[in-house]
């Protein structure tokens, strides 16, 4: 996948509001492979919704969103598999751990799919990022910002063209911040993926190809 791309879309939900400003909606935009994007946006505004949207979780919107000019409301479910194992990770905002599961157990689940990573890589991210003691416990023991860090190493257990962190560091202090920045942009580098990062204000350090207004 080479280019992701919105032609006026819009929430239904905002559907007949003519106040609206923004870089994205009711836009022709598009996010290329190998670009890093930041997507700037107050509370209410869509920001979660345009990952959902473009993850295939929801399909209440008006206008096109398509993968290299192919509607996404074409795709069948099985080809989604296919794009969510190999080309698109997705670090959402509520993380969708499962509690009751251990650290390397959520992580292991995603990296099972694919066998992607070695367990020696993954331990390693563990470490940089302060984590490792927390391999063994599980998640529903962990705070808000261990929790992260742990989605956001699971998140990089798949190949992807493109990468979305709906608000990866909000309860992050600053070293986890940009040691959590540094390995998202040699990852990225290393598949020439793309990165889009949304924020409503702190927001991961990295150099931005572009800054769009939700």
């Amino acid at each position: 996948m080479h280019v992701i791309e919105l032609q006026q879309v819009l929430p239904e939900v905002f559907a007949g509001n003519d106040r609206i400003t923004s870089d994205v909606w009711h836009r022709q935009l598009a996010f290329q492979k190998g670009q890093k994007y930041l997507v700037e946006a107050a509370s209410g505004t869509g920001k979660s919704s345009l990952c959902s949207f473009i993850y295939g979780y929801r399909k209440d919107y008006q206008g096109i969103l398509s993968f290299d000019g192919e509607n996404i409301r074409n795709i069948s479910v099985s080809r989604w598999v296919e794009i969510r194992k190999r080309s698109l990770s997705m670090l959402f905002q509520e993380l969708r751990l499962f509690e009751e599961l251990t650290a390397w157990e959520n992580v292991q689940l995603k990296n099972s799919l694919t066998g992607y990573k070695k367990r020696s890589e993954i331990r390693q991210w563990f470490e940089e990022l302060g984590i490792a003691d927390k391999w063994d416990r599980k998640v529903g023991q962990m705070s808000f910002g261990q929790q992260q860090r742990v989605a956001f190493i699971r998140s990089l257990c798949q190949p992807f063209d493109f990468i979305f962190l709906d608000e990866p560091i909000s309860h992050l202090d600053d070293g986890n911040g940009r040691c959590m920045a540094r390995i998202l942009t040699e990852e990225a580098a290393r598949q020439g993926a793309g990165i889009i990062v949304t924020s409503i204000g702190k927001h991961l350090e990295l150099v931005y190809d572009r800054v769009l207004s939700l």
